[in-house]
C-alpha cells in the first residue's frame, strides 16, 4: 500500500476487535473470524487485531501471531490491517516482523510499558521498530501526558514509515498543542481514546478514531464519522448522547469494565460468549441487564 493510502485507512473508523474466548479457555478462532465478517460487512475498512479491546496483554505470543494471520486472511483486500506490538523491544520486533509476513499494513506500537521512560530512549523504542519494517507504516499508541512533540517530530523526521499516531491522552487541549508541535500535517492524527473523545480531538485535527463499541455497533461509529468529517458537530454529539452510558460503565473505576461491557453488549446479542480473561473481570450479573438494553435499541 502506499502512503497515501495508509494515511486515509487511518483518517477513518479504526476498529479494535474483540478476542473471544470458547468455554475451555482458548481464543474461540470460529466466533472470531464471525466477527470481524460482521465488522467488515457493516462497512468497517480499519481492522486492528491484538489492541487493548482485543486484551494484548492477556494473550500469549503463539495467539496473536494467530489472530494477526486469521485478520488478514478474513480482511483479503477488503480492509487495512493494523496489527498492534509491544512489549519488550526483542518481541515487539519480532511481531512487527511476523505482521509484515503475514501480509498486514501497518503496525500500532503499544505505549512501552516500564516504570521508566525516557523522552529520549521513547523514541529508541519506536525507532528500532520502525527500522526493522521500513516496508509497514507504524502508528505509536501515545499514552504517555509527559512526552512532547518534539519528540515525535524526531521520530517522524528519522523514520518515514512512521505515518500516524494514536494519541491517547485525555486532555483535548494538550492534544491540539501536541499535534502542532509535533507536525500537524507530517501525520494523521487518530483520537485513540473513541468516540467519546473524537468530537473535541477531531476540532483540534483529529481525522480518524479508534473503537471498541464498533464491535457491537459499527453504524453508530460509521454515522459519528461521517458526521465529523462533514464538521456537523450537531449530529455527531446526537451519536455521542446514544452512547454515553454504553461508554460511562466502560470508563468507570479507572476503565476496569472496558472490555468487559463490550463483550456483555455482544454475548446479548448472541455473538460470543462474555469470557474474559484476569486481570479483568466479567460484568455483575445486576449490570448485565443494562448492557443488553442498550446494546438492542442500537443499529447493527
Amino acid at each position: 500500500m502506499t502512503p497515501q493510502t495508509l494515511r486515509a485507512a487511518l483518517a477513518d473508523v479504526v476498529a479494535i476487535p474483540v478476542t473471544p474466548f470458547a468455554e475451555d479457555g482458548r481464543v474461540d478462532s470460529a466466533a472470531h473470524r464471525a466477527l470481524l465478517r460482521r465488522l467488515l460487512d457493516g462497512g468497517v475498512r480499519t481492522l486492528t487485531p491484538n489492541g487493548n479491546t482485543g486484551e494484548f496483554y492477556a494473550l500469549t505470543p503463539e495467539e496473536r501471531r494467530s489472530l494477526t494471520e486469521a485478520t488478514v486472511a478474513e480482511a483479503d483486500g477488503r480492509a487495512t490491517v493494523l496489527v498492534g506490538v509491544g512489549h519488550d523491544l526483542p518481541t515487539a520486533v519480532d511481531a512487527a516482523r511476523h505482521a509484515r509476513d503475514a501480509g498486514a499494513h501497518m503496525v500500532m506500537v503499544h505505549q512501552p510499558v516500564h516504570p521508566y521512560v525516557a523522552e529520549s530512549g521513547w523514541v529508541d523504542y519506536h525507532r528500532a521498530i520502525a527500522e526493522a519494517v521500513p516496508e509497514l507504516g507504524v502508528v505509536p499508541y501515545i499514552r504517555n501526558p509527559l512526552l512532547s512533540g518534539e519528540r515525535l517530530a524526531e521520530l517522524g523526521a528519522d523514520c518515514p514509515n512512521v505515518v500516524g499516531v494514536k494519541y491517547a491522552v485525555p486532555d483535548a487541549a494538550r492534544f491540539a498543542g501536541f499535534a502542532r508541535d509535533a507536525g500537524l500535517d507530517r501525520f494523521v492524527w487518530v483520537a485513540g481514546l473513541a468516540e467519546p473523545y473524537a468530537p473535541s480531538y477531531f476540532s483540534a485535527g483529529a481525522t480518524g478514531f479508534t473503537s471498541g463499541l464498533v464491535n457491537v455497533s459499527p453504524a453508530l461509529s460509521l454515522e459519528m464519522l461521517a458526521a465529523l468529517r462533514a464538521g456537523d458537530y450537531g449530529t455527531a454529539m446526537k451519536v455521542w448522547e446514544r452512547i454515553r452510558r454504553f461508554e460511562e460503565l466502560r470508563a468507570a473505576n479507572g476503565s476496569a469494565d472496558n472490555v468487559t461491557v463490550v463483550k456483555e453488549a455482544l454475548a446479548s446479542l448472541g455473538l460470543c460468549r462474555r469470557d474474559i480473561r484476569p486481570p479483568s473481570r466479567e460484568l455483575p450479573e445486576d449490570a448485565r441487564a443494562e448492557v443488553a438494553a442498550i446494546a438492542g435499541g442500537w443499529p447493527i
